[in-house]
Order: structure tokens, then C-alpha cells, then sequence
């Protein structure tokens, strides 16, 4: 079957629309933040543009303000994006089947947004044609209004003061809940979507949102155990 890939990209661009509407504000307040840390405009952008994690670019700005090793900015930025191999493997039936090459910047491009989008569509039909440049789509507009918002806030936190303490980044909460939600499907996707809520609100103080990587996993894990569980039973049906 052909694909029409200026279809796909456009669709994958719209489908991640409401999330970088979302996102807009983060990036805002993050170069509101990387501004008043003393950063400098080149390295906020350049965090930005090279490292593309969004959580991870706030916990590195916070983490250079109070002078840290940087060993340990290394190792805390690596653990929070550990959660991006869980993306990567959820994907990877599908990442397969295309050049090694090509999936080096699948792998630069995988940000949460871009992920929920993608697995909502492979969900709906995971045989659906032109993943890859729905993919694409998806990821490139996600990199690009995360540029535009980072220009905006280091722009904006020149000028305007305290920028970060606005709460504008509950504006990604609320869209999150809006995609996850409609696909909770079954026990388990319930199971996994509760137990992981609970755990990141109990574990928050945790240092370096470790407890958010924890919540993570103890919320796929019981998901895997559900739905093997599940299976088992449909089988001796």
C-alpha cells in the first residue's frame, strides 16, 4: 500500500497539537528559569536544541545554579530520563523495521508527548501504514514549539520577573489526563494508571524525581502482572 507521508506528517503534527499547546508554557518557564539561574541566553536555547527533555533541561538548570559536580548533573538527568527505554521498548515492533540510522533521531525525538500520541494511534490500529512519518510528524512539530517557547521565556524572563512561580506547567497535567484517560481500556490500564498516580503523589519528595521513575515502574510492572494474569485465564477458558 502507498503511503501518502505529507498526509501522515500533517496528521501526526495535528494529533500532537493539543499537547504542544500544553507543553508551550513549560518551555516558557523554562527559559524564564534557565535566565534567573544565571544561565546564559546561548546555553538555554542550546539545552533546548541539543538535549530536547524537559524535565530533565529543569533539573540540570536548577542543579548548575547550586554549583553541583557535574557527574552528578550527568547521573540525575540520566535517571530521570530512564523512562524513555520504557518508551523505546513499548515502540521498538514498530522502530524495528527501519534503518538503524533512521531510528537514531526516533530516538532524539521521543519526548512523552510524542509517545502518548504515537501509542494512542498504534492502539487504535497497530497496523496502521506510515508510522514512521506519522512519527516524524509528530516529534519535529513537538522539537519545533519547544524551541519557539524557550526563545519566548528566555525573551520573557529578561524582562518580567519570577516568571517560573506563574503554575503555568499545569496546563501539561491537565493535558496528559485528557489523552490517557479515554485509553484506559481495561483492569489493568486502570490498574497501572492508579497505582502510578498514588505512588508519584507519596514518593514527590523524593530527591531528583526518582519517585516519579519508581512510580513508573511499579505501575508497568503490575500492568505486565495483570494482563499476563488476564491471559492466562482467557486461555483456560
Amino acid at each position: 500500500m502507498q503511503v501518502n507521508s505529507s498526509r501522515q506528517i500533517l496528521m501526526g503534527a495535528r494529533d500532537t497539537l493539543p499537547l504542544i499547546f500544553a507543553a508551550i508554557p513549560f518551555g516558557v518557564i523554562y527559559g524564564a528559569l534557565a535566565i534567573s539561574s544565571g544561565l546564559s541566553e546561548s546555553i538555554a536555547l542550546a539545552m533546548s536544541l541539543f538535549v530536547f527533555a524537559g524535565a530533565s533541561q529543569f533539573i540540570a538548570v536548577s542543579l548548575i545554579a547550586s554549583t553541583a559536580a557535574i557527574p552528578v548533573i550527568l547521573i540525575t538527568v540520566f535517571i530521570v530520563n530512564l523512562r524513555h527505554m520504557l518508551y523505546a521498548a513499548s515502540l521498538m515492533p514498530q522502530a524495528s523495521k527501519v534503518s538503524k540510522w533512521i531510528r537514531i533521531p526516533m530516538a532524539f525525538w521521543l519526548t512523552d508527548e510524542t509517545f502518548a500520541v504515537v501509542s494512542n494511534r498504534l492502539n487504535q490500529d497497530a497496523e496502521a501504514p506510515g508510522f514512521l512519518w506519522y512519527y516524524f510528524g509528530s516529534a519535529i512539530a513537538m522539537y519545533s514549539f519547544w524551541i519557539i517557547s524557550t526563545w519566548t521565556g528566555i525573551t520573557l524572563g529578561q524582562h518580567i520577573p519570577d516568571m517560573a512561580s506563574w503554575g503555568l506547567d499545569v496546563a501539561l497535567v491537565v493535558a496528559f489526563i485528557g489523552i490517557v484517560v479515554p485509553a484506559l481500556k481495561n483492569r489493568s490500564h486502570w490498574a497501572c494508571a492508579l497505582t502510578g498516580a498514588v505512588t508519584a503523589v507519596l514518593c514527590h519528595d523524593w530527591p531528583h524525581q526518582t519517585g516519579l521513575l519508581f512510580a513508573s515502574l511499579l505501575a508497568i510492572t503490575l500492568g505486565v502482572f495483570l494482563d499476563r494474569n488476564t491471559l492466562k485465564e482467557l486461555r483456560h477458558d
